[in-house]
């Protein structure tokens, strides 16, 4: 079995996958003050509960874009599962030509998520990422990653209202019943949820216009289930995308 580790600022996703289906799914808190060992303990309790044991898994992958992570996940591997982790990053086999000015600046996230997307769609992309901060990636019809925006994420944004705002409080990120709201926290809601629609579609429809290809346009993330009924460009929700993508990399470079 593979254990796919995919590394956020906010949130840690694991996975189990058994050949081609996902067995299980996990997230839990980024602590940059974690020790392998504390890891060790956290990710052992999550297999007790669903009957797996370290040594079920014969392989880990890891993404991340949190450099200090990727250490303490990597001593994770070896002394918990007594494995050598694969770690995507510069010189990892993606099977994706990568048209950025510096391809070692893009995030590891963006590149698998670009993977997974075009192996299943095999068609234009723009790949939407609702995580800490909101990625949009374009992939070509010939399946090469061309590039992409970065926006602050919906919970940023949030936050910053709350903390830069000395009468406004902190709430959560949900839809509000109206636009025209009548009370203090719908009005932040919907400000940031409405606004955060309108960013969406209006970087979309810019990058359809740039790139002339008609491209499918799907999300992920953890808050894509919430923008993406509002939007008029996403067609669709990949809840599993990244880790996906991790799989097929796996395959690409295993032994």
């Amino acid at each position: 079995m593979l254990l796919v580790i995919d590394v956020g600022n906010t949130n840690i996703v694991l996975g189990i996958y058994d050949g081609e289906r996902l067995e299980r799914e996990w997230r839990i808190a980024t602590d940059k003050g974690k020790t392998p060992d504390e890891y060790g303990i956290l990710v052992n309790a999550l297999f007790g509960l669903s009957g797996r044991r370290f040594t079920d898994i014969t392989d880990i992958i890891i993404s991340s874009v949190v450099p200090t992570m990727t250490g303490v996940l990597e001593r994770l591997a070896r002394q918990f599962f007594s494995l050598k982790p694969y770690v995507v990053g510069p010189g990892f086999k993606t099977g994706m030509v990568i048209q950025y000015d510096n391809p070692r600046e893009v995030g590891a996230d963006r590149i698998v998520n670009a993977v997974a997307g075009y192996e299943k769609y095999r068609s234009a992309l723009i790949i939407v990422d609702f995580g800490t901060a909101t990625t949009f990636d374009y992939v070509n019809k010939k399946g090469e990653y061309c590039g992409g925006a970065i926006a602050p994420g919906l919970a940023i944004s949030m936050e910053a209202l709350f903390q830069k705002a000395s009468k406004l409080p902190r709430v959560e990120v949900v839809k509000p019943p109206h636009v025209i709201a009548r009370n203090t926290v719908n009005s932040m809601q919907a400000g940031i949820v409405f606004g955060y629609v309108g960013l969406v579609d209006g970087i979309v429809t810019r990058m359809k216009a740039e790139g002339k290809e008609s491209p499918t346009v799907i999300a992920t993330g953890g808050l894509a289930a919430l923008i993406a009924p509002e939007s008029k460009t996403i067609e669709a929700v990949e809840e599993h995308l990244t880790l996906e993508g991790l799989r097929i990399l796996y395959e690409r470079n295993k032994e």
